[in-house]
């Protein structure tokens, strides 16, 4: 495996309410452009108080968002340089 080119960090910031978690993950690429994606979790006043699982369902819809949100990106992109519309599959 060669050395990395560049490289893009994601940071997931988690915020808990009374009975849910929200997260937002936030991209940043090598040249500062930023993306985010949110996510939310809530406890069913049945369930066991469990902040990890709630954090980590909140976590994984955020990146799932974020996952999303690039694939848009992307597309706008490749459609600006084609002068045509583009849908990438998820």
């Amino acid at each position: 495996m060669g050395e990395a080119i560049q490289t893009w960090k994601v940071e997931i910031h988690l915020f808990d309410h009374d009975d849910s978690t929200s997260a937002d993950a936030v991209l940043t690429t090598h040249t500062g452009t930023r993306i985010h994606g949110h996510g939310r979790a809530r406890r069913n006043p049945s369930d066991a108080d469990v902040p990890e699982i709630g954090e980590e369902l909140a976590a994984a819809r955020a990146l799932r968002h974020l996952a999303d949100r690039l694939l848009e990106t992307a597309s706008a992109d490749i459609s600006q340089i084609e002068h045509t519309e583009v849908h990438l599959k998820r």
